[in-house]
């Protein structure tokens, strides 16, 4: 590989839109070198973008991405940043377990309204051969 690529060449080995790059840049977390019209990006730049990409993953926003990234390149020791990165992820971690606990509450009553709605399309059934046939709402 070389030192520098372009834009085209960074976006292909990332598997991003030139888009998002430019994107990515308007924010700071990429700052190209200018050769006439063309981007040049640097070693600096592909290893931004690649924590840039590790963040998103990871579903860190794009403003915690740029301060963690910010602090690699001043840090003057790791223990900073690692601190930083671990406060973020238990943030993420937390929200998280939050969103899975709601989703298992709505899928418990998802399938408490299902065992009602089969009750009462038995109960139906065996009103409608009785001749009399009652009405309800499931809740």
């Amino acid at each position: 590989m070389n030192d520098t690529q372009t834009i085209t060449e960074l976006a292909r080995d990332f598997g991003v839109t030139t888009r998002a790059i430019r994107y990515w840049e308007s924010h700071g977390l990429v700052s190209p070198a200018r050769e006439g019209g063309n981007r040049i990006y640097s070693k600096r730049d592909r290893t931004r973008l690649k924590l840039a990409l590790r963040g998103k993953r990871l579903g860190l926003s794009l403003a915690e991405i740029k301060d963690l990234i910010d602090m690699y390149d001043t840090a003057e020791d790791e223990s900073t940043q690692l601190l930083s990165f671990l406060g973020a992820l238990a943030q993420r971690r937390a929200a998280l377990e939050q969103q899975r606990d709601d989703i298992q509450a709505v899928l418990k009553e998802i399938a408490r309204f299902e065992r009602q709605c089969r009750d009462m399309l038995k109960s139906d059934a065996a009103a409608a051969g009785s001749g009399h046939r009652p009405k309800q709402q499931p809740g």
